[in-house]
């Protein structure tokens, strides 16, 4: 089979479309997964099993459930309940959701990771325990766990394809579509791989000059 750069040329306009709904739904998962995944882990750390148990019990369910699946359901039934979002809107909710049960664990281990000597002076000094939090605690643990939350931004973005499912058309959404209507599948395909092996070898750079900016 020839590979036809002519159908690469007519395929990129689609392209470009899918990969601008590809990075958005990966930065506002992210930013979801980075923030809910430490909600999750602060709530982990109350005092009481009133709240420790639901927590523990929501983060376990959503973690060991396939992605897919909860995609499904937020999209087709949350509206049967009142509660109706765009396909894009919740794919987004639903990776940042998913990835914030995994990212929940990481901020847990780098807040363990804090020694105790740091807990120590701040009650030494009768510092609040929100300026604790704020101040001396966040700071280390994050600085900790950047490489892992990096891991996570990557495996995120080679999940965005499954979006495709509910009707998002992404990278690999805008080249199923042009190859339906052209039929032709090799080129589509082989673009949309080169640009995720492009993307993650990117975000792979940067997330190491984050980890040796916040290390210095």
């Amino acid at each position: 089979m020839k590979w036809d750069w002519g159908a690469v040329g007519d395929f990129m306009p689609q392209f470009w479309d899918g990969l601008l709904v590809t990075l958005q739904a990966l930065a506002l998962g992210s930013v979801i997964s980075f923030v809910l995944g430490l909600v999750w882990a602060l709530l982990m750390r109350a005092p009481t099993r009133w709240v420790t148990w639901p927590v523990g019990a929501v983060t376990e369910f959503v973690r060991n459930t396939p992605l897919l699946v909860q995609l499904f359901f937020l999209f087709y039934v949350l509206p049967e309940w009142g509660f109706t979002f765009s396909a894009l809107t919740t794919g987004v909710f639903a990776i940042g959701l998913h990835y914030s049960t995994y990212t929940m664990q990481v901020y847990r281990a780098g807040i363990e990771a804090v020694p105790a000597g740091q807990w120590e002076a701040a009650t030494a000094l009768n510092l609040p325990v929100t300026r604790t939090w704020r101040v001396v605690i966040l700071p280390q643990a994050i600085r900790r766990v950047v490489p892992a939350l990096g891991n996570y931004v990557i495996a995120m973005l080679k999940d965005t394809p499954l979006l495709m499912a509910i009707t998002v058309l992404d990278m690999l959404g805008q080249a199923r579509l042009f190859s339906q209507e052209h039929f032709q599948f090799t080129e589509p395909l082989t673009v949309i791989g080169v640009a995720f092996i492009l993307i993650s070898y990117l975000a792979s750079l940067l997330m190491r000059a984050l980890e040796r900016r916040l290390v210095h």
